[in-house]
């Protein structure tokens, strides 16, 4: 197993920098220099893939521009899923955080290919969890910007 030099332990192993290392078996879909596209093992859709930079940050919060690394493939795959398995659209789900459900913490994109009857729910059928007035929400971020 690959060991993880940003993982929060030391004694951590991250899969994900085994897949890129080669050590683990993955069936990748599109890979470039920055980053590498897999389908997901346990998978929520048909063709469900993550994306993932080759190196290893945990989440978006510590992306350390590693987003970038892997903008162009998260486009290309997302175009290659729609394109190859005739799908009606596409959810691009990515968590950062144990709270936020995730639990590989190297960071990656989830691709879901959708379907029109494919019964899953869309992200405005979950139960709102809003824990202050928008109007509040909205003068805590802008407060001290100078925005347009």
């Amino acid at each position: 197993m690959t060991r993880c030099l940003g993982c929060r332990t030391v004694s951590q192993d991250c899969i994900f920098c085994s897949i890129v290392a080669g050590d683990l078996p993955a069936s990748v879909v599109a890979a470039d220099d920055t980053a590498v596209a897999f389908l997901d093992i346990n998978p929520l859709t048909t063709g469900h893939t993550l994306v993932i930079p080759r190196r290893h940050v945990s989440d978006v919060l510590s992306a350390d521009g590693a987003t970038a690394d892997v903008s162009a493939l998260l486009e290309s795959t997302a175009a290659l899923l729609v394109e190859r398995l005739d799908a009606d659209g596409l959810n691009v789900f990515q968590a950062s955080g144990a709270p936020a459900g995730q639990t590989v913490f190297h960071l990656h994109f989830h691709l879901l290919p959708r379907w029109a009857d494919d019964g899953l729910l869309n992200v405005h059928s979950i139960r709102t969890q809003v824990r202050e007035d928008p109007a509040t929400t909205y003068a805590r971020l802008t407060s001290g910007l100078d925005l347009p």
